[in-house]
């Protein structure tokens, strides 16, 4: 009862966050001020748990990609 979670009830999928991140030299803490979210954010981004659209977009751009990129960062959607 007392917990949140992201969407679906913890739910984890591989996204090339992390990767892309170090292939800049960025620290966590640095992607997310660029992108306007938390720390915490690009922690649970990069450990594979869901967030909102406009989060994705956001962690994108500050990438340095563009939003037709998103199967890069984020891969495809499983539909189950």
């Amino acid at each position: 009862m007392g917990g949140r979670s992201a969407g679906k009830t913890g739910s984890r999928r591989r996204n090339n966050v992390q990767r892309l991140r170090e292939e800049q030299l960025l620290t966590k803490a640095e992607l997310a001020r660029k992108a306007g979210v938390s720390p915490l954010t690009v922690s649970r981004i990069e450990s594979g748990l869901e967030c909102r659209v406009d989060t994705q977009r956001k962690i994108i751009l500050a990438l340095g990609f563009t939003p037709s990129d998103r199967y890069r960062v984020f891969g495809r959607v499983r539909v189950e």
